[in-house]
């Protein structure tokens, strides 16, 4: 790491730091040259897939949509924003952790129904909705059919996931 204020490329640590939840280490620099102090911020760069869509083309992840799209199901719903932000940070998570270079938008598709499956039941019918283009009632009803036919789980607003969820 060189040096800011001169430009020396000869610079110690002198304290270090876990930061943002241990998502960040936090450095305490000093130049040997000029002995100026300067902090410097380390975090791990992750690289997201890239999402395939449904006509073929190639996009970068982009977790606004991802955030847009949940919100757009969540308007007026009584989900805490910590609560929609937990969820999205574990979808990301799952991302990474699937290891591939490309993923399918149906695939992320499908991982937001089950977040809003455990946040918002009638979140999840709104996204279900769009997402499997409903036609019309019957098909409406038969996802709710669906929905009330699996065990229910406890409203979950805290923003933790049941397990083996994202």
């Amino acid at each position: 790491m060189h040096c800011p204020f001169c430009g020396a490329h000869d610079t110690r640590v002198t304290d270090s730091r876990l930061v943002a939840d241990g998502d960040q280490v936090r450095r305490r620099r000093q130049c040997a040259a000029c002995h100026e102090r300067f902090t410097t911020y380390e975090t791990a760069e992750l690289i997201m897939p890239r999402v395939v869509k449904s006509d073929g083309s190639r996009e970068m992840f982009d977790e606004r949509k991802l955030r847009a799209g949940m919100l757009r199901a969540l308007e007026k719903r009584p989900v805490s924003a910590e609560a929609t932000e937990a969820a999205i940070e574990r979808i990301r998570q799952v991302l990474r952790a699937r290891g591939d270079r490309e993923i399918n938008a149906l695939d992320i598709g499908e991982f937001v129904m089950q977040a809003l499956k455990t946040l918002d039941q009638v979140a999840y019918i709104r996204f279900a909705s769009v997402y499997r283009k409903f036609q019309d009632l019957d098909e409406f009803r038969a996802e709710i059919d669906r929905l009330s036919q699996e065990p229910q789980e406890e409203e979950n607003t805290s923003g933790k996931a049941p397990r083996g969820t994202p």
